[in-house]
């Protein structure tokens, strides 16, 4: 039986804005089912996103939304949830609105444990405002501002959250839709800080200028790069280079901020 995500959506926002071939429309759906496995109360769920591509995701679904200013998503979201702590809080953006501009947020959302769920969707560029390079696109490719090949070092997202203190952390890509709700929707069910990252394609402004034919090239190179973290434990440094480990990369129990946050209000009330 197909999936009704036309429960989930807002009538009259669609079509989307996304480029032919454009992950972010799977990871959309991926989130979407997510939800539903969760049995989230839309009444009781905010979706927070930045600006960019993926940013523009929180437009098209029917929950409390909030579309705030560049790479500023999880302050306003860590605002949401220190308010109104019952909510269900979910972040969405890209990689250049969550780990370049927005890149302190972050790290201290995750240091906090915050109970919040970052769905980051990483395609290696800023594809709306120009395809200037970001902090995750590949060392050596181009962009807008890196026609010759990008020098920089490449951020990696989920090294970061588990560094930054993030108590649950998954990675996948879009070739694996089967696996992107299942990982989302263990994020949601986690009490504390989780970062899902999905390695998606922008065919635009990465594609075209790092000589792909065409998105299924892209979807073959997420397919042949991608490791089980099961089967990555088993392999060498020199084995690993170039691949791509998904599935859930660490997970942790620790106290939650909002609830130790509480804790201090209620301290403070009694003296």
């Amino acid at each position: 039986m197909s999936f009704d995500y036309d429960k989930y959506l807002r009538p009259g926002k669609l079509p989307h804005i996304w480029c032919p071939g454009c992950g972010h429309g799977i990871i959309l759906k991926g989130l979407l089912r997510a939800i539903d496995a969760c049995e989230l109360n839309k009444d009781n769920t905010a979706i927070v996103s930045g600006i960019g591509c993926a940013s523009r995701l929180p437009g098209y679904v029917d929950f409390n939304t909030l579309h705030t200013a560049h790479g500023r998503a999880a302050a306003f979201a860590t605002g949401i949830k220190m308010a109104k702590p019952e909510m269900n809080v979910l972040v969405v953006g890209g990689d250049g609105d969550g780990v370049a501009i927005g890149g302190n947020h972050f790290i201290h959302a995750c240091r906090r444990n915050i109970d919040m769920t970052y769905v980051i969707c990483n395609n290696f560029i800023y594809g709306m405002t120009g395809g200037q390079f970001s902090p995750c696109t590949p060392t050596g490719d181009r962009a807008s501002t890196t026609p010759y090949g990008n020098p920089d070092p490449v951020f990696d997202i989920s090294q970061l959250a588990i560094g930054a203190g993030a108590t649950f952390v998954a990675r996948s890509t879009s070739f694996h839709a089967a696996q992107i709700d299942k990982l989302i929707a263990e994020g949601i069910r986690h009490k504390g800080m989780a970062v899902i990252e999905i390695l998606d394609d922008c065919p635009t402004t990465y594609g075209r200028r790092n000589k792909f034919r065409s998105v299924v090239d892209m979807m073959k190179r997420f397919k042949e790069q991608a490791v089980p973290v099961a089967k990555a434990e088993k392999m060498s440094k020199e084995e690993l280079d170039g691949k791509i480990v998904t599935g859930i990369l660490h997970r942790e129990e620790r106290p939650e901020y909002c609830e130790q946050y509480a804790q201090v209000v209620k301290t403070a009330r009694s003296l």
